[in-house]
């Protein structure tokens, strides 16, 4: 292991998903940590970071607007190298997308990249996604998918697939500013991040695994493949630390059929109503386990779908709340009330409260429901999902 004693690397998004992952791999490796979050007064994105083994003299904790410039250069000042991973997401209907996703996604990419110009920093290596690259049909005929393919953005507009769109025109955005500027940047593209859960609220890509162990047919328009949220932290960091490390960098586990998923989460957990035919959604894909050649060669070794379903389920029960039987209720209100529960679970017993909430949806007063904002993130998540 590389031991970066007292070397500073800034993390945007450090409260989400992957983020929490990411920092607290660098921590364990002797790094000191500029985690970026939204508020820095909300105890659910401060708090499981200050826990963190090295935060109380290694990691100092930045309030950061993608829109503000000045709040990102606090946070990058005297960092040798920057992960970005912050960035909108969302599992419901967006009002407004260029407001909601692209332009944080896009303008806050920009502005991260120009503050480590100004600053001098040494590297950034950039979250993006799976979803960047995936819905382009003529990659998934003519192909295997791979680092040079690119998701096709009038495909992402007429179908209404915001996030996608955004993680692509952000990432080709960050690849035209690097160039015109001499910033030296390699991307990370991680499929559907799963695993244990830092955070005290759900991301979107474990809601998935929730909805199918209650029942639900989920069909998600780009998935390709699964991968654990610490294989995604480790590829990051591997990124950043071998100057090899170059261009785009596919990170699944295998390239593969979310029925494949399905079938093997239910051979595992038989008591559980998982569909046992759920529908294919890439027909074209072709699935193969050296995707992901170049974090190979980098040293990371991925950990097998098995483990990351067993890792994702059990950090699922651990919740208890939300492995509550949901099913038949839509993904978006699963969604709302798990992270709900999640958030509030050391002060309100389950008991008394999913009976009633259940009855308030199917009475159609959910506004009287408090609202919990969504974690934004990759993964998933960056991002996440991502």
């Amino acid at each position: 292991m590389v031991n970066r004693q007292g070397e500073v690397v800034c993390v945007t998004g450090g409260s989400g998903f992957i983020g929490s992952w990411i920092v607290q791999l660098l921590l364990l490796r002797g790094y000191t940590v500029h985690a970026t979050v939204k508020d820095l007064g909300d105890g659910r994105e401060t708090k499981h970071l200050e826990a963190m083994d090295g935060a109380d003299s290694r990691l100092r904790l930045f309030q950061m607007d993608l829109l503000r410039y000045d709040s990102i250069v606090a946070a990058v000042s005297g960092a040798a190298g920057v992960v970005h991973v912050a960035s909108p997401c969302s599992v419901d209907q967006v009002e407004d997308p260029q407001r909601e996703l692209l332009e944080p996604a896009i303008k806050g990419t920009i502005n991260v990249l120009t503050a480590a110009k100004e600053l001098g920093v040494r590297r950034v290596v950039v979250t993006s996604s799976i979803s960047a690259m995936i819905i382009s049909p003529n990659c998934l005929i003519e192909a295997a998918t791979n680092e040079d393919c690119w998701a096709d953005e009038e495909s992402c507009k007429q179908k209404g697939l915001w996030y996608p769109l955004s993680k692509v025109l952000a990432e080709k955005a960050a690849w035209k500013f690097a160039e015109e500027n001499g910033v030296d940047i390699v991307v990370v593209n991680p499929g559907t991040v799963m695993g244990p859960m830092i955070p005290p609220a759900i991301n979107a890509s474990m809601l998935l695994t929730l909805s199918l162990l209650q029942g639900n047919e989920v069909s998600p328009e780009f998935f390709m493949g699964f991968v654990h949220v610490k294989d995604v932290a480790l590829a990051h960091i591997l990124a950043y630390e071998d100057s090899a490390a170059t261009g785009r960098h596919l990170c699944v586990e295998s390239l593969s059929q979310y029925d494949d998923f399905a079938a093997k989460i239910a051979q595992l957990y038989p008591e559980y109503k998982v569909p046992r035919k759920p529908k294919i959604i890439q027909p074209g894909l072709q699935i193969t386990k050296d995707a992901c050649k170049k974090l190979i060669d980098l040293g990371l070794e991925f950990i097998s779908l098995e483990e990351i379903i067993k890792d994702s389920v059990e950090c699922l029960r651990s919740k208890g709340p939300i492995m509550a039987d949901w099913s038949g209720l839509p993904y978006d209100i699963i969604h709302k009330v798990a992270t709900y529960l999640i958030a509030v679970e050391d002060f309100v017993s389950f008991s008394c409260v999913c009976p009633s909430w259940r009855s308030i949806y199917l009475s159609k007063q959910w506004n009287q429901v408090p609202q919990v904002p969504f974690l934004m993130f990759s993964d998933n998540e960056n991002n996440d999902s991502t």
